[in-house]
């Protein structure tokens, strides 16, 4: 079943977390994903606002995983950590 990387970020230092986007983003496709939104408007309505939300969507589960554990996607978040405050989960749809 098709799953969903979701990510929701607050930048704290833009040009290190520029060189993650520029490597996760080949590597999330490389792993078959595709972005269905990428900081798009959105409207908080419960929890902790991050102004960055990501949605990635992966054939399964275990491929959005996969990707995570990925060295390419590894060496992208390298540059992410010290320069965010993220939270990231992947969850199965039903279609």
């Amino acid at each position: 079943m098709p799953a969903l990387w979701i990510a929701h970020v607050t930048v704290t230092d833009e040009e290190a977390y520029g060189k993650y986007a520029k490597l996760a983003g080949p590597a999330i496709a490389k792993h078959g994903g595709k972005f269905i939104a990428r900081a798009a408007r959105y409207v908080q309505l419960e929890g902790k606002e991050r102004p960055r939300n990501v949605v990635a969507k992966f054939e399964t589960v275990e491929a959005a995983v996969a990707c995570y554990h990925s060295p390419e996607y590894q060496e992208a978040l390298s540059h992410a950590k010290g320069a965010s405050e993220r939270e990231l989960l992947v969850v199965e749809t039903e279609e």
